[in-house]
């Protein structure tokens, strides 16, 4: 089973390019999914543990863990510190129960794939990228969306050309959504063509 990682920064598209790759009939792991389905479920009680108050109606209200930690670093690393273990522990199933189906490829969607040092259990890189003016223009139009707060987001994340020297395709939605979902398909023909070969 080939396993393709995707990522990329925020406002660049790699949602859009995601539902790509499923519309192709791949199976993708949602990493946001499933932090929000934690939220819900396992993560709860150690996080209203951690930081008291963030807890309404028996789920983590994301709108209130956010301004606790957003601006806190440590606040932040403990955080993370409860949620990738549960992450990477709903990746594997998920990575186990594609297996056991018999599927040929599989797409790990997570934004922090190099932060989290996801990478190392994908065969190849898929980045989603755009030019910054259309990521920030992208950014901007989200509801509660500040300049403040986007400095704040970027800075977790590894830069874009970073990220780049490190990944094996490059989908720009820069260039609009029909032309990405070309490159989504010549991915899919160059994994394909390299599984052929094994």
């Amino acid at each position: 089973m080939f396993v393709l990682g995707l990522t990329g920064s925020i406002g660049m598209g790699k949602s859009a390019t995601a539902a790509m790759f499923r519309a192709e009939g791949i199976a993708i792991y949602d990493s946001d999914a499933a932090v929000h389905s934690l939220y819900k479920s396992k993560a709860v009680s150690a996080i209203e543990a951690a930081f008291p108050g963030t807890m309404r109606d028996g789920a983590v209200d994301h709108g209130r863990l956010a301004g606790v930690v957003l601006s806190d670093v440590a606040a932040l690393a403990r955080l993370e510190a409860l949620i990738h273990p549960l992450v990477a522990a709903s990746r594997d199933a998920f990575l186990v129960a594609a297996k056991e189906r018999g599927a040929g490829l599989v797409v790990l969607d997570i934004p922090l794939l190099f932060e989290t040092e996801s990478d190392r259990i994908a065969d190849a890189i898929v980045l989603v990228t755009a030019p910054e003016a259309v990521q920030h223009e992208r950014v901007r139009a989200r509801p509660g969306m500040t300049a403040e707060r986007l400095a704040i987001i970027l800075a977790r994340q590894m830069p874009d050309a970073e990220k780049r020297a490190r990944t094996h395709f490059i989908v720009d939605t820069g260039q609009g959504f029909a032309a990405a979902g070309r490159q989504v398909r010549g991915i899919l023909r160059a994994v394909a063509s390299a599984q052929n070969k094994v």
